[in-house]
């Protein structure tokens, strides 16, 4: 008798067929960096989460995720507090890079702000929406156990920036091994938070921080 496969099961089955997507788009496409995060994720990481949400599971999206629009000002602090935290690695990276401190290699426009601005959100958006709303937030309903689902989301969020990590020319040795730990801790830190807050724009907003703290000084 075949063994009923469980809604987990069915979860990381998705996972799979994202990430197989996802590592083919990188592999076999150089374009715009806005069209990576506005066009390409969303419809690779968010659009089959959404259809398998509302059609598989016959549940509200939103509410399926932990994603609440409204959330108290201590989530915003915590969500500062942690992207700072994590700024430093971006600030030690360009150490590593340059030899030397160098915050911002030029100066930049308000324009310019803005964009990077929508960037890392659109960024912690889509992969959070992915990997802790989705992924995470499965695993632990079925184990109940915060550590081992955390660590697994973490694993598996690791894996989704493989393609990003070894297909980008300009992470290479240390750099290359920085990005990747900070990737594996910033991974568990949101997933503890998620866990513990119960809402999503925390990982989103951590997210976010660290990805522009990325663009702008790495």
């Amino acid at each position: 008798m075949k063994s009923k496969v469980t809604a987990t099961q069915r979860a990381l089955n998705l996972w799979a067929v994202i990430l197989i997507i996802w590592s083919v788009y990188r592999a076999k496409f150089r374009l715009p960096e806005w069209l990576d995060e506005f066009i390409a994720k969303p419809l690779v990481f968010i659009l089959p989460v959404y259809y398998y949400i509302r059609k598989i599971e016959k549940k509200t999206f939103f509410k399926s995720i932990n994603l609440s629009f409204k959330f108290p000002a201590s989530d915003i602090l915590i969500s500062i507090a942690v992207g700072l935290i994590f700024s430093f690695s971006a600030v030690l990276a360009n150490t590593i890079k340059f030899k030397s401190l160098v915050l911002f290699q030029r100066s930049l426009s308000l324009q310019e702000i803005s964009v990077m601005i929508a960037l890392a959100l659109a960024t912690g958006i889509s992969e959070e929406i992915l990997s802790r709303g989705f992924i995470l937030k499965r695993l632990y309903e079925e184990s109940k156990n915060i550590y081992t689902s955390s660590f697994f989301a973490s694993v598996l969020f690791f894996f989704l920036h493989v393609p990003i990590l070894f297909t980008n020319h300009k992470l290479t040795g240390d750099l290359l091994l920085l990005f990747m730990g900070t990737d594996l801790m910033l991974s568990l830190v949101n997933s503890f938070m998620f866990l513990d807050r119960k809402n999503l724009f925390v990982p989103i907003f951590i997210h976010a921080f660290y990805n522009l703290s990325i663009i702008l000084f790495v």
